[in-house]
């Protein structure tokens, strides 16, 4: 089937950020106002972007406009492409103010909680002509954007699959098991394997974590079901739940320990081989971006390691 053709000329940044103003404020006079325009120049500009794209964006109504189906779709690549437009706006002028460039790092919840924001900011000491923009995602997330050209660098707990990428070690970590205070569990220190705990109901994070997809794999092993209770996106919520009293958790032992200090929760070790646990650094296997590249090596070089290890307590 032959796709559309849109004459691209035609379609204005003012013209896309009137459409998204529109989408938000559901009003063409708040729209035309927020988008510095007069109301019937903001809408002959909307009339005029409809007929270029051969689709109404929007239902009229006196009460507003409301999306059409074609209104969500053009809304949705409107806003990245103005969240585009903005960023190399951004990068353009920390050009001129002396910053040389943006490195962007993809990271996993577990890398940040426990190793990267002492790094970062040693490198943003050694090297402040260099901006580092840090996102925090679920593992497979973060190599999915490493993939997608998202990201310069991805850091995450080994797991999701490296095909294509170029990956070294990045820190080690371990996992425990979190628990509330009273619990059955709570009392000895030796460690537990986690198929002896499967009787209980478990909080964890949000699909597409590597620590999720470890427990579902070790209670599938097991052949036993994992009462999966509650699903939130954050250790600190995790916790919060296991201090109510809702189920019990597994945790980074770096990143959870002030949490379980603060919420007087108890925490005791696993047994199984999989809480001990590697984190990798990755790039694109055809990275040659000499500023990227230093970047990795000083993430990953052995001076850092030390100096960024999870302090015991």
């Amino acid at each position: 089937m032959a796709s559309a053709s849109y004459n691209l000329a035609r379609f204005d940044l003012v013209s896309i950020r009137l459409a998204v103003a529109c989408a938000q404020t559901g009003s063409l006079t708040a729209a035309a106002r927020d988008s510095h325009l007069a109301l019937a120049a903001a809408s002959r500009r909307l009339r005029e972007l409809e007929s270029a794209l051969g689709d109404s964006l929007f239902e009229r109504h006196a009460r507003g406009l409301l999306l059409t189906p074609a209104g969500r779709i053009f809304v949705k690549h409107g806003l990245t492409l103005l969240q585009t437009m903005a960023q190399l706006g951004t990068e353009l002028t920390d050009l001129r103010q002396g910053v040389a460039r943006h490195i962007s790092l993809c990271a996993s919840s577990a890398a940040i909680s426990q190793f990267l924001p002492p790094l970062l900011a040693r490198y943003a000491q050694q090297q402040p002509q260099v901006h580092v923009e840090l996102e925090e995602q679920v593992s497979e997330a973060v190599v999915s954007a490493l993939r997608e050209g998202r990201a310069d660098l991805a850091v995450f707990v080994e797991g999701p699959d490296t095909t294509g990428l170029s990956t070294r070690l990045f820190r080690h970590d371990e996992l425990v098991l979190v628990l509330p205070q009273g619990h059955h569990l709570a009392g000895p220190t030796t460690p537990l394997h986690f198929a002896d705990a499967l009787d209980e109901e478990w909080i964890s994070l949000t699909a597409g974590a590597a620590m999720l997809q470890m427990q579902q794999q070790a209670a599938l092993a097991a052949k036993r079901p994992f009462k999966l209770r509650m699903q939130v996106r954050s250790f600190d919520a995790v916790c919060h739940m296991v201090a109510s009293g809702l189920g019990i958790a597994v945790l980074p032992k770096g990143a959870s320990l002030p949490l379980l200090k603060a919420m007087k929760l108890n925490c005791r070790p696993l047994a199984d081989g999989w809480a001990q646990r590697r984190l990798l650094l990755a790039t694109s296997a055809t990275e040659s971006d000499q500023g990227v590249m230093a970047f990795a090596a000083f993430l990953t070089q052995p001076s850092q390691n030390a100096k960024a290890r999870p302090r015991k307590q």
